[in-house]
């Protein structure tokens, strides 16, 4: 698959990053040298040192050949062109990443379909839609429904109250059991988990469930004592953050601390829902957010552009006794620091974005691809079609690659948990979670 990425800025470079060990046919232009020195070091890709709306750039760079055509600069207007004269010179899908809500209004999803542009990205939407699914639950790192809940993936720090430690998964994880522990992040290693591995103190553990038997991982894993989320302190009022507001459910309240105070009365004059209080201060000034209530919140979110801020911020807020923490971290590097320092959920809008777009350059019997941060691990919804090699043998017996299990399913809206002698079959949209395997290499078992 031939993919020209135009931006190595954070989304760009994330994504080559994602495509590269999938061995992809990847092309990467960017006006910046230093930016594609660093990438051209470390990655096997093209690089063109080049403007992305020069014809002469496109067509030297294959663009008639491409499948995907993907523009990641800053400037959404260069992405739009971008993209309008990739697809007149004959590639096949194109997408821009925006930052004007008003762009993916459906209305408008045509004007742009017109100019050559098959799909909009808003990573500050997306990340906004992470944060409110994480708010809902406060003993829970990250939350991922699939079909509307009838499958839900829950990644859950492991506590001492937790009842299931240091016992084999196979007695825990049976046929019969309302729950499959599909991936386990331990320090700085990834697994996916077989029989015979163990849960062990301090894993952040993902488990797939139904809606109806989230209780009962809340009480395996010994949460059942955190308060759920009521009110919420926000660092940051950014575009993320008003985002983040409008997807928040109505019953919590909010208080947004933003030290700007131009941005603090553009905030009162934007944001329409009740139960929303702007406070223009620093959200690092501890004295302020004591006197704010910092203590009676069950949720503190940093969203501001400063990723070590965002980070100390919500140090000092566990300190103080507040139990779910978000934080927004753009450098990888970073969020795996934020992690050790355990910070709940790290948002990083580059890698939603990236997931978002790495469904694209797959087949489409694949409908939703989530990568999980802080475990370097990626989810995906395969749907198999007629005679597939998957539906022919129980799961156990499919000869799976190493580093890849199945999840769970949802057929006919119902969500089934998957073991070893179930048989999928054709048209069940089936939850595969994958660490270091080619995305290619499970197609094959699906197609």
């Amino acid at each position: 698959m031939k993919i020209i990425i135009a931006g190595a800025y954070t989304i760009g470079s994330h994504l080559a990053k994602l495509l590269s060990r999938n061995n992809q046919d990847i092309v990467l232009i960017d006006e910046n040298e230093d930016n594609l020195a660093r990438l051209r070091a470390d990655f096997d890709l093209l690089t063109m040192h080049a403007s992305p709306t020069s014809l002469k750039t496109l067509k030297e760079a294959g663009v008639a050949a491409a499948d995907l055509f993907i523009a990641v600069t800053p400037d959404e207007y260069k992405n739009i062109t971008a993209c309008g004269l990739a697809h007149a010179l004959g590639a096949k899908k194109t997408v821009a990443r925006i930052d004007d809500s008003e762009f993916q209004q459906q209305d408008n999803e045509e004007i742009f379909h017109k100019m050559g542009v098959s799909s909009l990205i808003y990573p500050e939407m997306l990340a906004a839609k992470d944060i409110a699914n994480g708010l809902k639950m406060s003993w829970v790192r990250q939350r991922w429904d699939v079909h509307d809940g009838a499958l839900v993936m829950l990644g859950i720090k492991l506590r001492e109250t937790c009842e299931v430690l240091n016992r084999p998964l196979k007695e825990l994880c049976g046929p019969d059991d309302p729950y499959h522990v599909v991936a386990i992040k331990r320090g700085p290693d990834t697994i996916i988990p077989g029989g015979n591995d163990v849960l062990k103190l301090y894993d952040l553990t993902y488990f797939m469930t139904t809606r109806n038997y989230i209780p009962h991982v809340r009480k395996i894993v010994g949460k059942e004592h955190y308060a759920d989320v009521k009110d919420v302190m926000i660092m940051g009022g950014g575009g993320t953050a008003v985002h983040a507001l409008q997807a928040i459910p109505d019953y919590m309240d909010v208080k947004i601390m933003e030290k700007d105070e131009a941005r603090c009365e553009l905030l009162n004059d934007i944001i329409t829902r009740d139960k929303v209080m702007v406070i223009n201060g620093d959200g690092r000034d501890i004295s302020l957010l004591v006197d704010e209530g910092i203590r009676n919140m069950q949720a503190f979110v940093a969203l501001t552009g400063n990723a070590e801020a965002n980070i100390l911020a919500c140090l000092s807020a566990k300190r103080m006794g507040v139990r779910k923490t978000v934080a927004m971290v753009e450098n990888m590097d970073y969020a795996e620091m934020a992690e050790g320092f355990d910070i709940g959920t790290i948002i990083n809008k580059k890698a939603i974005a990236a997931g978002y777009i790495y469904q694209m350059m797959l087949d489409a019997n694949v409908h939703n691809v989530k990568f999980l941060t802080t475990a370097n691990a990626d989810v995906a919804e395969f749907i198999p079609v007629e005679g597939s090699r998957v539906t022919k043998k129980p799961v156990k017996d499919l000869g799976l690659p190493k580093g890849m299990t199945i999840g769970g399913l949802v057929r006919n809206g119902e969500g089934l948990l998957v073991s070893g002698n179930t048989l999928i079959e054709a048209g069940d949209s089936v939850m595969v979670f994958c660490h270091s395997v080619d995305m290619k290499k499970i197609e094959k078992f699906f197609n």
